[in-house]
């Protein structure tokens, strides 16, 4: 089929029967028609449609040598740094769509099957058939341009123990039986982002284990449908309020569901899994595969999308009321053209020394794109606190849209304009700008990024510990032992 439409996208989507509680609530059924996921999956229903754009095309598809047919450039396997200029590329035409606030566009999982799937010999040291599993699945979710969501971590009960030990080992989603066919799966993951809105999910290993007889029953990689007997899905409330794009800009469109997966025990068939048992296999998933670079890289070029809306918007609302000219706001906005040049600097460094893998895949150098994933979730924090600081009570001085089509549109026109804004205008700007650094939307995104790769604190330990301080080091002692 290869790249689908977004009225395609849909459809499936409605076709569909997944289990998914929000507020209350169970859908079964025309998921996409539902208030809390329409806006969004119409959203999404945009970025499916830009691949057949003209204008865009180019850059977010590309041909199969085999068959002609046009599939999503996220499922391009780079050999050349050149390829991975093009997937970057792609990527910056959906970041851009959405400035950075969708977290989960297809390309982030595209880029992890693309790479296990590059990587296909290494699931043989397990099984043979793990190979072939990974790259019929991969070549499935290519031709169909499938969107995926994926699981990462057991429920929160009691982090003093492993996810073995909670609850007696009940909490966290384990193999339950190991049938000739395949495998039944009980127990529960977080956090599936978009899962309500996805074709498939991904459930692939996420923590450390230690490879005890008692961490087996949690050594695995498969995929399942979205809607398959079993899975529910337990949504946190919308933080789309209901507003219009007026009233909320980012909400109403980028508003991605966050959700607990329960498996109830989920049958998956062989032929979607793609590791079973081998914790120590588990455990260097996304490192030895490449996969945990090729995603990274996407992330990467998301996030300097989001920092280059911060700089217009931060840039937008000082020019509006004159405060541009004022040194503590040229240092806050130089500090986000900065964060915006660094994102740029090691993303480029990334590609340009990057060297082909064992594979065969031309893999991103991983240190840089290390140091960004280390970085960027903690200066992200300062984002909404700078507009926050630029806007100060503005923010909380803003009538809705209906209010300007009300009889006292007057005063708002005269008493809520800006140095180079009329006020509704000023007031337009002003929403936008309470969306991305106050509202419940906004924290989300806060929390989101903050915790996107892990623990930053754990993340900060594994960068120390995997980085080559040698040469620093012996730098500093043949200072210490010249006599000139």
């Amino acid at each position: 089929m290869g790249i689908r439409t977004g009225a395609q996208y849909i459809d499936k989507l409605n076709s569909m029967r997944p289990h998914v509680l929000i507020d209350g609530e169970v859908i079964r059924e025309n998921i996409a028609e539902h208030p809390a996921f329409t806006n969004v999956t119409r959203t999404f229903a945009t970025l499916f449609d830009m691949q057949h754009d003209p204008q865009h095309s180019e850059a977010l598809t590309y041909a199969l040598p085999q068959t002609g047919e046009r599939v999503s450039t996220s499922f391009l396997i780079p050999r050349t740094v050149e390829d991975l200029e093009r997937r970057r590329q792609a990527t910056e035409v959906w970041a851009e769509y959405s400035h950075g606030f969708l977290g989960r566009t297809g390309d982030y999982l595209n880029s992890a099957l693309t790479a296990l799937a590059a990587a296909e010999h290494w699931f043989a040291q397990a099984d043979p058939q793990f190979a072939q599993n990974i790259r019929n699945y991969y070549e499935y979710a290519r031709d169909n341009d499938l969107l995926a969501t994926h699981t990462l971590i057991p429920p929160q009960a009691n982090r003093s123990v492993s996810g073995s030990e909670q609850l007696g080992g009940r909490l966290a989603a384990r193999i339950v039986e190991e049938r000739e066919d395949g495998i039944v799966i009980s127990g529960a993951r977080m956090l599936a982002t978009i899962g309500p809105i996805a074709d498939e999910l991904l459930v692939f290993p996420s923590t450390v284990l230690r490879g005890t007889p008692e961490d087996a029953p949690y050594s695995y990689a498969f995929a399942i449908q979205n809607d398959a007997p079993g899975l529910r899905y337990l949504c946190r409330t919308s933080l789309h309020n209901g507003g219009s794009t007026f009233d909320e800009p980012l909400a109403s469109r980028f508003e991605e569901m966050d959700a607990v997966v329960v498996f109830d025990n989920v049958f998956v068939p062989n032929e979607r899994i793609f590791l079973l048992g081998h914790p120590e296999l588990c455990n260097g998933f996304y490192s030895e595969t490449g996969a945990a670079a090729l995603m990274t890289g996407q992330v990467i070029a998301r996030t300097i999308s989001k920092s280059t809306f911060f700089l217009g918007l931060a840039s937008e609302i000082a020019a509006s009321i004159g405060i541009d000219g004022f040194q503590h706001v040229q240092e806050s906005l130089t500090e986000l053209i900065i964060d915006v040049e660094i994102g740029k600097a090691l993303m480029r460094t990334a590609e340009v020394d990057a060297e082909l893998n064992q594979f065969g895949m031309m893999q991103p150098k991983w240190e840089p794109l290390n140091a960004a994933r280390n970085w960027y979730p903690k200066v992200a924090q300062r984002f909404p606190q700078i507009i926050r600081t630029l806007c100060a009570s503005g923010l909380m001085a803003l009538p809705g849209e209906a209010d300007l089509a009300s009889s006292e549109v007057g005063d708002i026109e005269l008493y809520l304009q800006a140095k180079s804004l009329t006020g509704p205008e000023r007031v337009k700007l002003f929403k936008l700008a309470h969306d991305a650094s106050i509202s419940g939307f906004a924290s989300r995104q806060a929390l989101y990024e903050y915790f996107f790769f892990g623990d930053p604190v754990r993340m900060a330990g594994a960068l120390v510990n995997s980085y080559d301080v040698e040469p620093a080091r012996r730098g500093i002692r043949d200072l210490l032992a010249r006599h000139d």
